[in-house]
Parts: C-alpha cells; sequence; structure tokens
C-alpha cells in the first residue's frame, strides 16, 4: 500500500476530516443525556436505559471487522460517508414512542457508528505525520470531544423550549450526519491517495479476513481504551437523572464546561504524551478518573460536579490521545482498515459494558455506591497499565 502523507497535520484532508468527526460527534452528544430521559419518560428504568445504550454497543462491535475490511478493500472515506448516512438514517426510528423503537433505533446507529469511527480512524493513520502522531491524535480525538461543550446543552434546550420536545431533537441530530456525510463528500477529493497492492487481496480468504475479529498488534491499546471509557456513560449518560435525584437546576452548563476542558486538553495533552512517554499518560488518565470518581461522592451541589467532571474529562482526554496515538503507531500499513477497526471496538464495547454496569449497579446500590464501584474498576485499569508499562514503551 502506498500513499502520499504531508509532514503537516493542519492539511485540508485533516481539516475536513475533523468537521465531519465533529458534526458526528454532534448528533451522539446530542443523543447522550435525551436518550436516558426519554426512556424513563416512556416508562423504562435506569437498567432498561442501560439496555437501550448497550444495544448500540453491540451492533457497533459486531459489524467492526466487516466495516474494517471494506475500508481496506474499498475506500476508507466512502467507509466514513456511508456509516454517517446510516448514523442519520435510524434516528428516525426514535420517533415512534416506544422503548423497542428505541433499541432498536440505537442498535443500528451502531451500525453507522462503526462506519464513521473506522473509516475516521484510519484517515488519521493515512494523514498524521509519524513524529507528530500523539499531537494529531490529541487534535482528533478533541475535535471529536469539543462537540460535547454545546451539543448536549442545546438538546436539553430544545428538549424544554415551547416549540422542541423529543422529536425536535432526534430531526436535528439527523440532519447534523447528514451535513457530516457532505463534508466527507468534499474530503474525498483531498484524501490521501492510496495505492492497494494486488497481492494483499489474495492474503487469505475474504470470509475468513471478515471473521478475524482481533488484529494483534493493536489489542494492548484496544483493552486500555476499553478499560479507560467504562466509567464514561455514568458521567455523560446517568450524570443527568442523578442531577435530577439531587434537584440540581441548569445542568446544561456542566456538559458545557466537561466540552471546553475535553477541547482544551487533549491537543496538548496528546503533544505532551510525545514527550513524556505513552505509558505515563495512560497512568495520569486512570489516576485522575479515579479521583474525579471518588470526589463525585462526595459533593451533592452544581460546583462540586462540575469540579469532578472536569477532573475525570483531563484524566479521559490524555488516556484517549496518547492511547489513539499508541495504536496508530502499531497498525499495520498494509491491514490498517482492520486494525482500526478493532481499536475502534473498544469505545462502543466500553459504552455498552459500562451502561450496563452503570445501571445495573444503580439499581442495587444507587448512585453513590455506582460511582465508588466504577471508582474500583478503573483503579484496577491502572494497576493492568502499571503491569504493561514495558510494552508501552515499545
Amino acid at each position: 500500500m502506498i500513499y502520499e502523507k504531508s509532514a503537516s497535520i493542519w492539511t485540508r484532508a485533516f481539516a475536513l476530516l475533523c468537521l465531519a468527526q465533529f458534526l458526528g460527534y454532534a448528533q451522539h452528544f446530542m443523543l447522550a443525556p435525551v436518550l436516558p430521559l426519554y426512556v424513563t419518560d416512556l416508562g423504562g428504568s435506569p437498567f432498561v436505559v442501560g439496555l437501550v445504550l448497550a444495544s448500540f454497543a453491540v451492533t457497533s462491535v459486531v459489524i467492526r471487522p466487516l466495516v474494517g475490511h471494506w475500508a481496506d478493500r474499498w475506500s476508507e472515506t466512502g467507509v466514513l460517508i456511508s456509516g454517517l448516512l446510516f448514523q442519520g438514517a435510524s434516528v428516525f426510528l426514535c420517533l415512534i414512542p416506544m422503548i423497542e423503537a428505541v433499541m432498536l433505533a440505537n442498535a443500528l446507529r451502531g451500525l453507522g457508528w462503526a462506519g464513521l469511527n473506522t473509516g475516521g480512524y484510519s484517515l488519521l493513520a493515512l494523514t498524521a505525520p509519524e513524529s507528530r502522531r500523539g499531537e494529531a491524535s490529541g487534535f482528533y480525538s478533541g475535535v471529536q470531544g469539543a462537540a460535547s461543550i454545546i451539543f448536549p446543552a442545546v438538546a436539553l434546550w430544545l428538549l424544554a423550549a415551547s416549540f422542541g420536545g423529543f422529536n425536535v431533537v432526534f430531526v436535528t441530530t439527523a440532519l447534523l450526519s447528514v451535513l457530516a456525510a457532505g463534508v466527507g463528500a468534499v474530503m474525498m477529493r483531498y484524501s490521501p491517495r492510496v495505492i492497494r497492492a494486488p497481492q494483499l487481496e489474495q492474503a487469505r480468504p475474504w470470509w475468513r479476513e471478515v471473521f478475524h475479529f482481533v488484529e494483534p498488534e493493536i489489542f494492548l491499546p484496544s483493552v486500555l481504551l476499553l478499560w479507560l471509557n467504562l466509567a464514561l456513560p455514568s458521567m455523560t449518560n446517568f450524570i443527568v437523572l442523578y442531577a435530577r435525584e439531587l434537584a440540581v437546576e441548569n445542568f446544561g452548563i456542566y456538559f458545557i464546561i466537561c466540552g471546553v476542558t475535553t477541547l482544551l486538553a487533549r491537543p496538548g495533552l496528546g503533544r505532551l504524551s510525545d514527550k513524556i512517554g505513552r505509558g505515563r499518560s495512560i497512568a495520569a488518565g486512570f489516576m485522575l478518573q479515579v479521583l474525579a470518581l471518588s470526589l463525585i461522592t462526595l459533593v451533592s451541589s452544581l460546583p462540586g460536579i462540575l469540579i469532578a467532571g472536569v477532573l475525570y474529562m483531563l484524566g479521559n482526554s490524555i488516556g484517549s490521545a496518547t492511547i489513539l496515538a499508541l495504536a496508530v503507531e502499531r497498525a499495520d500499513p498494509r491491514r490498517r482498515g482492520k486494525a482500526m477497526a478493532t481499536f475502534s471496538m473498544a469505545y462502543p464495547l466500553s459504552y455498552g459494558v459500562g451502561s450496563l454496569m452503570t445501571g445495573s449497579t444503580v439499581e442495587v446500590a444507587g448512585y453513590v455506591g455506582m460511582f465508588l464501584i466504577l471508582a474500583t474498576v478503573e483503579a484496577a485499569g491502572l494497576i493492568f497499565a502499571h503491569l504493561n508499562r514495558r510494552a508501552l514503551k515499545s
């Protein structure tokens, strides 16, 4: 596989890729606070909310090998655009006021999410200069997280507006995905030129390629990303239910502050990982998340929750940017689509497992107990990273 790569990070292709990711993630972050509220309004319990959120993860994980194969054999940009269009179309099922319809919509949305992320990560690996991968990964993941600055708050505002409601939110999110697909179509003109070697097509039967789920060189970064994000649903989805239980008002500002933290932190922290090493950066990410999850059990006001949210997002930012750079470094250029598909499984898998874990733990131990259990889980992740510190230096 031969491709052209610029020494600069901010090429037209990279800028358009970031814009497409921003809009695609905007849909996800608008739905993050709305789906739990919608499901509970339809009569669902926190456990049912967890099931609805997990349906997104199941389909997104299962389809990744096929999507990765498709990216390697067809087009990384084409996979990205197709995922965005599918993501936008599926959300219209949410207009049917039934929990089963919402679960189906979220499951289908997971298929589109697989295309958005597999295509996006593959294009990042193509465009990121080798000496600045941490920095490029920081900007890339920072742009993704930047969508959380305003869009969750916009969703909550639309929900409460006199002209708004759940249906208005759902239609808006669909339009964002379609707009992102349009940006992807423009990006095709500037994407790196890839010449696919014919002998790769005959490397193994196509069906073995599709059902080859794990790329060994990318396994460790995938496990680390999964572990890092297990508690994320508690701080992005279930947090609105916790705030409602505490009678905290004007909670939309939480998403704005956390989003600004992510936007400002990821590029700089990604650059920092190029200097201090991947292992130290990942350890710092886990430690900050443990601190945040422990702190939130001690506060009951908006300022306290904001401080915990900022600490959590700082930890998630440095950890995610660093692990992404590690994955890009380890991906085999000949099988980049499959490698990044394996890596990108980690986020929806952590989202699904984390959602089920959070929802079921709330039912048994309440919100405070849930946060303490998740803090213990992230502490175990820190130990795992420490045990693999030598591998993180390679």
